[in-house]
């Protein structure tokens, strides 16, 4: 459903995965692109928190579509699945259509010392 939605915003959600390291990255994304994604129907279009550990996230029953075709999308791609399986990436969407990426190996990191 979200698909094509996820794929037009992948080229900054890479950038920003980038600098995620340095701290947390925010994008504004448009609503009307979600609401044409769904076609008319009613869908949860936000969710809390999505983590994921070595381009993995745990089974989620509860995960709305919207995060599942982010992880679609994010394991289809090259680029962002080798930075995945290297660190621990949280993203969030709010109810503002602003996609939250937080690198959390960085503070594990900083925390070990």
């Amino acid at each position: 459903m979200f698909l094509q939605t996820w794929k037009k915003y992948l080229p900054v959600i890479i950038l920003l995965m980038k600098r995620s390291g340095k701290g947390e990255q925010v994008l504004d994304m448009n609503y009307t692109d979600f609401q044409r994604a769904t076609g008319g129907k009613k869908t949860k279009l936000t969710f809390s928190s999505l983590q994921l550990t070595n381009g993995r996230t745990g089974y989620d029953v509860n995960s709305t579509q919207l995060a599942k075709d982010l992880i679609l999308v994010l394991q289809e791609n090259e680029q962002t699945l080798s930075m995945l399986r290297a660190n621990q990436f949280e993203f969030s969407v709010n109810a503002n259509f602003q996609l939250t990426i937080r690198n959390n190996s960085i503070v594990e990191e900083n925390e070990a010392v």
